[in-house]
């Protein structure tokens, strides 16, 4: 999130994959105005309406019970100002994401967490940590 930091003051936040709600939520406490948090698993959408609660963030807060790639597929250009995925390793979806943002970039900006072996499209900004990489997409 700090390589974020700029981009989340009063942005528009889609957290795809979102399972307990973690990225979309720690984005609203770094300065996001909204977050769009975008999960299909019920035990994972249980685990994101507790954490919404906890931390007060319900007004701020949109749930998608929806399927990220099918999701990011309906989305226009500039649908966000940030958009934060980790999805499950070895699926294919994260590669999946970033081809739909390469078409149509629905955020400023996408961040993408996978494993160092996958190969990303484009030619995204790119951190190591260990066996995992977080690739980022910026638009112009």
């Amino acid at each position: 999130m700090s390589i974020l930091r700029e981009e989340l003051r009063d942005a528009r936040v889609v957290d795809l994959f979102a399972g307990s709600g973690a990225l979309g939520l720690e984005a609203l406490s770094r300065g996001a105005a909204s977050a769009d948090l975008v999960e299909i698993a019920a035990a994972s959408l249980k685990a994101i309406a507790t954490n919404v609660a906890t931390v007060g963030a319900e007004s701020r807060v949109t749930v998608h019970r929806a399927d990220a790639v099918r999701f990011v597929g309906g989305l226009g250009a500039d649908a966000y100002d940030v958009a934060l995925c980790d999805p499950p390793y070895g699926t294919g979806q994260a590669q999946a994401v970033a081809v739909r943002w390469l078409e149509m970039p629905f955020a400023a900006v996408l961040a993408v967490e996978h494993q160092r072996r996958d190969v990303m499209p484009g030619v995204p900004d790119q951190r190591r940590y260990g066996s995992t990489v977080l690739s980022f997409y910026r638009g112009e």
